[in-house]
């Protein structure tokens, strides 16, 4: 028997009536409202400019007086936007370009149209750039567009150095100054780009900020300064030698120096590195072992976390595992590992730009499972093994000298330890001795030269990995002499305390750890059965490790460093 009721659905009849209504409309047929901007006139169907805009739907459907108007007068929206956003309540589309794009988004908003309004948004933040970023984002924030106020903030503090070179910076406020050379995330390569930005603002506007400059100088973190650059530099400075206030500064910064013994009564942020986890870069993975974790390798590979895919770089000129790696001035070390049959203190360099690699000075000692830091333009490798004993020595590459030195042996001999760089200082942490597996870690001071006992991890680790992200140490994976380790501890050194952290998801020892975009990634490692090729990503803020691209020519024993990319601002 057939059914008594039968609905019947035209699924496409939305797509093919608002088409209809657009050609009605392009007639000038059965409209009912004027739209009148300046001297244009825009004729249009109330019915569908309250389904498409909000605007228009509170117009229309709340008694207001326009909504028996056949003409309404609209103020505050260009004429050009106001026609092109009708269009788009029939058919969908707008068409954005450098031309339009701010007149747009001003009248989405006005309208309440957040699609427009985010997409012309994303438009402008593709094309932020030196020369326009403080005024694009004193334009968000007029408009309360906040994820392009958030875009515009963190292209200024990776693009700070150029930044502050236009005359966008040279025209902003104290107040706008003051905001952006007090972040801890501005990209600098020496706090000198910061002294010389706000003397450049000021001498700017030196007949009306000439005061300004003592409260300035109070944001820049002399004691990074070199005792050349302050002697040299600040100290001949004009507007420094005028100020009470700012040769108190600067002699604070000479004490720094001078006095090590006092830097506790400085543990303020002027004496804290700043740290851009923004700056994007590739993440090589150099050297390692073959899958039987037998037989060492040259092979070089490296990561762009923004594709998600490892390649295949140059291959080094020596078989190394257990090698140290570290970036120094946009050029890779390889320092040096295990090639199969001797420890090496061989050292080779690859250049980017000329895709090849070279050797430089070799160290004093053999060394595999080293650790190697990066401060101030030099090299620092920490302990290691010599094929007969664990080392506790430390030495210093000068790479303008390219000479090697060897500096104040570290408390304990240590192998397969993590080494890393925080507030300005090295620290190496865990390791073991051939007897013993440490948790102990210790730090190193470059003014002092010399090494202290700071507090210890909680776990008892050798062949972990260490970074350091947003002012924080992170220790991950490793063998604590029985278990090979999951278990991740973050130190902070405001509350000098070590914490856990989610562990990752496989365990990892002779796991090579890398910072890069905000994230932590874990390289290889082995697992007590299997050399591995997997790679997790850490996000700090969510507190969650993700399996990410595997490498494609590498099973564990890798060492790692971040390449930063050399961007056009």
């Amino acid at each position: 028997m057939a059914e008594d009721l039968v609905l019947f659905h035209q699924t496409d009849l939305p797509f093919q009536a608002f088409p209809q209504m657009e050609n009605i409309r392009r007639q000038g047929k059965l409209c009912d409202v004027t739209l009148k901007v300046g001297e244009q006139k825009f004729t249009a169907h109330r019915i569908v400019l309250a389904a498409s805009i909000p605007y228009f739907n509170a117009m229309f459907t709340h008694d207001m007086v326009e909504s028996k108007q056949d003409e309404i007068t609209m103020q505050g929206i260009d004429p050009g936007a106001m026609g092109a956003l009708v269009n788009y309540a029939y058919n969908g589309k707008v068409e954005i370009e450098v031309n339009n794009v701010q007149s747009l988004l001003v009248g989405a908003s006005f309208l309440h149209l957040q699609t427009v309004k985010e997409a012309c948004c994303d438009f402008l933040k593709q094309r932020l750039h030196p020369q326009n970023c403080l005024g694009l984002r004193k334009f968000a924030d007029q408009y309360m567009c906040t994820s392009l106020v958030e875009s515009a903030n963190k292209y200024i503090q990776k693009h700070f150095q150029a930044v502050s070179k236009g005359d966008e910076f040279l025209s902003l406020s104290k107040a706008e100054v003051l905001d952006i050379i007090s972040r801890d995330e501005l990209h600098v390569t020496s706090e000198e780009q910061v002294f010389e930005a706000i003397l450049a603002w000021v001498k700017r506007n030196q007949d009306q900020e000439k005061d300004s400059f003592p409260e300035l100088m109070v944001k820049v973190r002399l004691p990074l300064l070199t005792p050349q650059y302050l002697s040299d530099r600040v100290a001949t400075e004009e507007l420094v030698k005028s100020s009470l206030k700012c040769r108190d500064l600067l002699d604070e910064a000479k004490d720094y120096h001078l006095m090590p013994e006092r830097r506790p009564l400085l543990q303020t942020f002027k004496a804290r590195p700043r740290c851009c986890t923004d700056v994007p870069g590739f993440i090589y993975a150099i050297g390692g072992l073959t899958s039987s974790g037998r037989d060492s390798l040259s092979t070089v590979e490296y990561y762009d976390p923004i594709v998600g895919r490892w390649s295949v770089a140059e291959a080094m000129t020596t078989l190394r595992s257990r090698v140290g790696a570290t970036v120094l001035a946009g050029c890779l070390y390889a320092i040096g590992g295990y090639d199969g049959q001797e420890r090496l203190s061989t050292v080779e360099v690859f250049e980017p730009d000329l895709k090849k690699w070279k050797k430089v000075s070799p160290m004093n000692c053999k060394r595999s499972a080293l650790g190697v830091a990066i401060l101030d333009g030099k090299i620092y490798v920490c302990g290691g093994y010599d094929g007969v004993s664990s080392l506790c020595s430390v030495e210093l590459y000068n790479p303008k000298l390219d000479t090697w030195t060897m500096l104040s042996n570290m408390h304990k001999h240590r192998s397969a330890s993590g080494v890393t760089v925080l507030d300005g200082e090295i620290y190496a942490c865990g390791g073991h001795d051939g007897l013993s597996i440490y948790d102990s870690v210790e730090c190193f001071n470059t003014t002092t030269t010399c090494w202290r006992s700071v507090r210890s991890m909680q776990t008892k680790r050798c062949r972990l990995g260490v970074a350091t992200l947003n002012g924080q140490l992170y220790a991950v994976g490793g063998y604590d002499g029985n278990v090979f380790l999951k278990t991740v501890e973050c130190f902070d050194p405001s509350t000098n305390k070590w914490t856990y952290v989610r562990p990752l998801n496989k365990k990892r020892s002779r796991v090579a750890v890398a910072a890069t975009y905000g994230k932590l990634f874990a390289i290889g490692g082995y697992d007590g059965v299997t050399n591995l090729k997997s790679v997790e990503m850490y996000d700090p803020e969510s507190d969650t490790w993700t399996m990410v691209a595997p490498m494609c020519a590498h099973e564990g024993g890798v060492g790692v460093a971040v390449l930063p990319i050399e961007e056009d601002p």
